[in-house]
């Protein structure tokens, strides 16, 4: 990498939102296709030794990524991003939220909406994620569950992907 990385982590609990600022050595068509094709969102959104698997995606407007996060014993959480703004190659905003195996949210269950930006200059790709919680209580649970430790992990998977992508020729 020619530049400094970029890893920003900013929470704030009066605007119930996060943001997380991440660049990669990598294409802005590299990352984009990382962050929007499951079989490789598969490759990297779960914290080791955890993996996540798709069940379904469609990738456009009112389109949903139904996934679980399965642990090393098999367990699975499932959630989904219901998708609402696509902008190719510049940003995608989707819902979060937990679910079961069909997509079917619990009535009860607060999420969040995420705005993903992406920019690259040089050759460095700059992802940031706007994240705004529904609630303070949800902000607080994410946060408790380790979802700083967790995403940043994932982040580093994704690292080691898109280098590995870039040596196939990718």
């Amino acid at each position: 990498m020619t530049q400094e990385k970029i890893f920003n982590f900013v929470v704030d609990k009066d605007n119930l939102a996060v943001k997380v600022e991440r660049s990669f050595d990598a294409p802005l068509d590299l990352v984009w296709a990382a962050w929007t094709e499951a079989e490789l969102l598969d490759q990297w959104w779960a914290p080791k030794p955890w993996k996540a698997e798709t069940k379904s995606m469609d990738f456009s407007e009112g389109g949903r990524w139904l996934y679980a996060m399965v642990g090393p014993q098999g367990e699975r959480h499932w959630a989904l991003k219901d998708f609402s703004k696509i902008a190719p190659r510049k940003s995608f905003t989707y819902r979060s939220l937990f679910c079961d195996e069909s997509g079917k949210v619990n009535p009860a269950t607060t999420g969040s909406t995420w705005v993903n930006s992406f920019s690259e200059s040089k050759g460095i790709t700059l992802v940031t994620n706007d994240i705004r919680c529904d609630s303070l209580a949800h902000l607080e649970a994410q946060i408790k569950m380790g979802f700083k430790e967790g995403y940043s992990a994932g982040l580093g998977n994704l690292e080691e992907l898109l280098a590995r992508l870039r040596e196939k020729g990718k």
